[in-house]
């Protein structure tokens, strides 16, 4: 094999997108196995914990994948996280509902919040990011207005004083641990959640339709694609994941927090592109989110580990993702380009 022909090999691996996400996992696992901190990045139990600190974020960068699949951002999904973090404690302490009750309203909740997102950008042609920063400054609110800009805690009061009630069971069941002790539940969740993306991307025909949408959604309706029946879906089912993630962080927070989640959008953009997901929709796909969701985690460990500070922390979060994009191939920065022209005309 000449050497013209070994950087062709080369030049068509690294233009595949689950070889480019790889890379930056497998450095960041190559710096955890020399700052190992005395042997504590081999234990199960750091893995464990990584996978269990970056599962919320996970349950987030599914949806995510989903819209930015179909060509749209999600900006809300850290205040309807919040959102349906609050009306869940909300309903299961002071209102004292059962879980299956409240999980399905706070499921309903996060989908018809989603879906108002979909409707908004498919049926009205407004900016995702628009329409979506507009939902983030609105969640946020009523969930600061629901919860009295207070947490939602155990210790309840009424007009005959403060009294306590008992930690919800569902709390408990969600923040805990099975298989021995070696996996989180919240993990569990995390993983159906990127199984149930995987069915919805990859074997259903609506997963079809929302790589054409994110590809040439002029194209896609041409072809009969129901383009805004899609996208309403599509934001449907990550205002869903959302209220699934709110459940979790309640869980975990054991009290509903209207400030919680704040700027985890940003963690879930970061995991999908990362892994590969074009921002310019149409390509990727959930499995290239799993390696970017573990490559951040894994940052974040190690970090944790040699004890660096917060502020370094986020820059270590912020380094793979500026690589990747630097990184990318150049068809990735070509289809960017050729889609900013057109505006760039209009400007001008």
């Amino acid at each position: 094999m000449t050497f013209a022909d070994a950087s062709g090999a080369l030049s068509r691996l690294w233009s595949q997108p689950l070889w480019r996400s790889l890379v930056p996992l497998v450095v960041v696992l190559a710096l955890g196995c020399v700052f190992h901190q005395e042997g504590a990045f081999f234990a199960w139990a750091t893995h464990r914990d990584m996978l269990r600190e970056i599962s919320v974020h996970g349950i987030l960068a599914c949806g995510m994948t989903v819209v930015i699949v179909a060509g749209g951002i999600d900006l809300s999904v850290g205040s309807l996280l919040a959102l349906a973090a609050v009306a869940l404690a909300l309903l299961l302490m002071p209102l004292g509902w059962g879980a299956a009750a409240a999980v399905a309203i706070v499921l309903a909740l996060g989908a018809a919040a989603g879906a108002a997102n979909g409707v908004l950008v498919a049926r009205l042609s407004i900016q995702p990011f628009v329409v979506t920063l507009a939902m983030m400054v609105f969640a946020r609110g009523l969930a600061k207005h629901l919860a009295d800009g207070r947490k939602v805690t155990t210790y309840v009061e009424g007009p005959a004083g403060g009294r306590s009630v008992p930690m919800p069971e569902l709390f408990e069941a969600i923040d805990t641990r099975v298989l021995g002790g070696n996996v989180a539940v919240v993990t569990i969740v995390f993983i159906v959640c990127a199984a149930l993306t995987w069915v919805l991307l990859r074997q259903l025909r609506i997963g079809r339709y929302l790589y054409a949408i994110g590809g040439n959604p002029a194209a896609a309706r041409h072809s009969g694609v129901p383009v805004a029946r899609c996208l309403v879906i599509a934001y449907a089912y990550m205002g869903l994941l959302a209220a699934v993630a709110g459940i979790c962080q309640a869980a975990q927070e054991t009290h509903g927090d209207p400030e919680t989640g704040a700027g985890y959008e940003l963690d879930a953009i970061a995991m999908v592109v990362l892994g590969g997901t074009s921002l310019m929709g149409g390509r990727g796909g959930v499995g290239l989110t799993l390696v970017g969701a573990l490559t951040l985690g894994f940052v974040q460990k190690i970090l944790s580990l040699n004890a660096f500070s917060t502020g370094f922390r986020g820059g270590g979060f912020g380094a793979p993702f500026v690589g990747t994009a630097v990184t990318a191939p150049g068809h990735e920065r070509r289809r960017a380009q050729s889609q900013q022209q057109p505006h760039e005309r209009v400007l001008t």
